[in-house]
């Protein structure tokens, strides 16, 4: 006998409930936050509803809980000058302060569990402007506001007497946020990668690069990496802690390399809206590689005490008009502050 086919919504849940589920509520840690009006949703209530699925970790960030430091440097080769005026993008070479790190508020999360990764940075120019950078390895953002978040939180909390989330509030939320289809389809389809070396990672966001003359480029960026994609494989779940060792086993032959590509928006291509994705045909610019030749433990490391607040930008890089950049530098800020003051109480 013949099954039934599947409805669309049929086959969205399916998939939310068995596959895309644990990646959600995971990588959207990162992305969490801020106010859209007092009455309705703070940062405390977005975080406190974070923490029911990742649990409480004093002393660690709520979001992207484990990690590792990183060092190196990016040389610029002068050819997004023409772009922004920030000094970093001019010929030469500025250090960087930077965490490699997964998804999820659980800092003793085997690293196979976590399909999504991070890479944040800290660029510091010599006249002593920075630029900071949170970045992942995903195409898109699944939802357009923070609204919309809120909402996939609340809708994919495990049920008390299954375990599971509901079906019946993930269908309603589809229903009511239909821009995340295009996630769910990117979910079911990706398949993580061996090493943090071989990841891209994107902004997502769009930002507005100023030139020299005061006219704004909407634009988002990647870091490319020079090392070749190898998909996660089967040993690799055999060590918790894998993608660690993989990049202190890759560092100790030598540095590792990624080339900081700038895509520029045209007319028609919303900056506001992180959940879509701008076409292939964009133009893009090689600005210069970034180079990371040491690693070491984040408790130990430069990157601890780094708030890796999106919105820290040097004079020739601005926010754009996507809210999604005020949720996150409010969310960042008092995950920070949280967990700073708890690692000065365990003192």
């Amino acid at each position: 006998m013949t099954k039934p086919s599947l409805s669309t919504g049929q086959k969205i849940t399916r998939l939310v409930v068995i596959a895309v589920i644990p990646l959600l509520l995971i990588v959207l840690f990162l992305w969490t936050g801020g106010w859209l009006t007092p009455e309705r949703l703070s940062s405390n209530k977005l975080i406190s509803v974070l923490q029911q699925s990742g649990g409480e970790h004093p002393g660690y960030r709520r979001n992207h809980a484990k990690g590792v430091c990183i060092n190196g440097n990016f040389t610029a080769n002068g050819n997004a000058s023409m772009l922004s005026r920030a000094a970093l993008f001019a010929p030469g070479v500025t250090p960087v302060v930077g965490r490699f790190a997964i998804a999820g508020g659980n800092p003793n999360a085997p690293d196979y569990t976590v399909p999504v990764r991070s890479m944040a940075l800290a660029f510091y120019q010599k006249d002593g402007q920075q630029w900071r950078t949170g970045m992942n390895a995903m195409p898109f953002f699944p939802v357009n506001s923070v609204e919309g978040f809120y909402d996939l939180q609340i809708a994919t909390l495990p049920d008390a007497k299954t375990g599971k989330p509901d079906p019946a509030k993930i269908q309603a939320f589809v229903q009511k946020h239909p821009e995340i289809k295009p996630f769910f389809g990117w979910a079911q389809q990706y398949i993580p990668s061996s090493s943090w070396a071989s990841d891209r990672f994107n902004s997502l966001n769009a930002f507005k690069f100023v030139d020299k003359a005061g006219a704004s480029h909407v634009v988002r960026w990647s870091m490319v990496p020079h090392q070749a994609y190898q998909p996660i494989n089967a040993s690799d779940k055999n060590d918790s802690n894998f993608l660690q060792d993989d990049l202190q086993q890759r560092l100790a032959k030598g540095p590792l390399m990624w080339d900081l590509m700038i895509t520029v928006a045209n007319a028609h291509d919303k900056s506001d809206d992180a959940s879509v994705a701008w076409p292939a045909d964009r133009q893009n610019i090689n600005a210069g590689t970034l180079t990371i030749n040491q690693t070491t433990p984040q408790q130990q490391g430069a990157c601890n005490d780094i708030n890796y607040d999106p919105l820290i930008l040097p004079d020739g890089i601005a926010a754009s008009d996507d809210p999604i950049l005020n949720a996150r530098s409010s969310a960042y800020a008092k995950s920070y502050n949280a967990r700073t003051r708890e690692q000065a109480g365990a003192h």
